[in-house]
């Protein structure tokens, strides 16, 4: 579609994925992006954080961000190299999340960077990482935390506040006030019994609604997710085995932490060391004691849960524990298996028939995760092939995604019918199935945009 004022959105991530999230708005000269993710999974989505931003990044007033996951907010440091140099406003967990995160991203693409020069496997020459540690130390200052609740006025035209969606600590959805009309970006929603977050929020008026949609065609099982993790473990314990959990080092390795010391603690599973191998899980670990306000859990439990929990704190140590066949847990980052330490389990453990995976959540197309819980026989590791022996389990009862049930639930409380309803964040078949069920529900009008696609605001 040609623009033919300067009034419109842009959907520069997430549209037809689930990943990449970026949303570009441009109001009478005025120009924001409503968070700034990075592509993950198939490659063809990975390719597209090489590409050069399509709007000039000096020219962007601010970014607004949802929550500190690296498909909302990885892509900032590369936006900062290309100019950037404006306001970057998150809640305050968000802020920290962000500096965490980044700075993590950035040392793992400069060590793949440099095991690919090493090892000869890139197709390029040489493999440089898409940002390093110096851009992370040139965005960090340009991060603006700001409270909940509370409305940011922009310019005469535009404000916007935070208000809470249970996802992960800092987790918000965004309300956006444009020219009087309201634009309610949803971020991702938390899930309404989050073992370990006070619950989340809803809007009551959307005049534009942007809603996601990573399950927007399935409901999670009922089964407790005690009952499910206790089965997983006593399996594991009678496989004689490890059991290595890949989780997301937000929110994911902290309810595993809990949910396992919680089942020791009333004597449903067998004593079994429980290992943290993930420096920025870690730190994430710390910053949930930080801001007690955002927990739904007593911070003296949390600190018992902590306790429990062997940190693994150096590469060295990863080393012994992947070559380790001795029962024990292993919570270790990425979720995704797309990087961090749990590639180093995956080589050394993947062919051992004892050996357990545990794979959290959603797992995008592309990624080893979705590889293995689709059943794939061997994975592909630092250019050599792995073949699949372990046992491989899936657990779907402890994601941090609302259902289909939940999201209508949480569009619920709007009272008036949104003008234009835009379903992102999705596979094609989970928007699709969100679009038709919001339709029926609400009688609202929705749309499942396409990458790049500009929309024009009429005001």
């Amino acid at each position: 579609m040609s623009v033919q004022n300067d009034n419109y959105v842009q959907f520069l991530g997430a549209a037809g994925t689930v990943t990449g999230s970026k949303y570009f708005f441009s109001i009478d000269g005025y120009h924001l992006l409503i968070d700034c993710g990075l592509f993950q999974g198939l490659k063809e989505l990975r390719a597209r954080n090489w590409m050069t931003f399509p709007f000039p990044a000096s020219r962007i007033d601010c970014v607004i961000l949802t929550h500190g996951h690296l498909d909302h907010i990885g892509y900032l440091p590369r936006l900062v190299k290309q100019g950037f140099n404006s306001p970057i406003y998150c809640t305050e967990p968000t802020a920290d999340l962000t500096q965490i995160i980044l700075s993590d991203s950035a040392k793992i693409q400069e060590e793949d960077a440099e095991r690919a020069n090493a090892r000869g496997y890139s197709k390029h020459t040489p493999a440089l990482p898409l940002y390093n540690l110096k851009d992370v130390e040139k965005t960090i200052p340009l991060i603006s935390p700001q409270p909940v609740e509370e409305f940011i006025q922009l310019n005469e035209k535009i404000r916007f506040r935070f208000r809470k969606n249970a996802h992960i600590p800092g987790a918000s959805f965004i309300e956006l006030d444009i020219k009087g009309k309201r634009f309610v970006f949803s971020g991702d929603i938390g899930r309404p019994d989050d073992p370990m977050l006070v619950p989340g929020e809803k809007p009551d008026k959307a005049d534009y609604l942007f809603v996601e949609s990573t399950y927007g065609d399935r409901l999670h099982p009922e089964k407790p997710s005690e009952d499910v993790l206790k089965r997983i473990i006593d399996n594991a314990v009678s496989n004689h085995g490890p059991l290595i959990v890949s989780s997301f080092s937000v929110d994911r390795a902290q309810d595993f932490m809990y949910a396992v010391w919680k089942l020791k603690e009333e004597g449903k599973i067998p004593y079994l060391p429980v290992y943290l191998d993930s420096p920025m899980g870690l730190d994430v670990t710390r910053l949930f004691l930080k801001y007690p306000q955002w927990l739904n859990l007593d911070p003296g439990v949390f600190r018992e849960v902590f306790k429990d929990t062997r940190l693994v704190k150096s590469v060295k140590e990863t080393y012994h524990l992947a070559k380790d066949k001795s029962p024990k847990i292993i919570i270790a980052g990425s979720g995704m298996m797309n990087g961090g330490r749990i590639l180093h389990y995956l080589e050394k453990q993947l062919g051992n028939p004892a050996a357990t995976f545990l794979l959290p959540g959603f797992q995008a197309t592309g990624t080893r995760g979705r590889q293995l819980s689709d059943g794939s026989a061997e994975i592909k590791l630092h250019g050599h092939y792995f073949k699949v022996k372990a046992t491989i389990e899936h657990i779907k009862t402890m994601s941090s995604h609302a259902d289909q049930g939940e999201l209508l639930s949480w569009m619920s409380g709007i009272k008036n019918k949104p003008e234009n309803v835009f379903i992102i964040h999705g596979e094609p078949q989970a928007s699709d199935a969100l679009r038709v069920k919001i339709q029926d529900e609400f009688g609202w009008h929705c749309r499942i945009p396409v990458l790049f696609e500009k929309v024009l605001l009429e005001f």
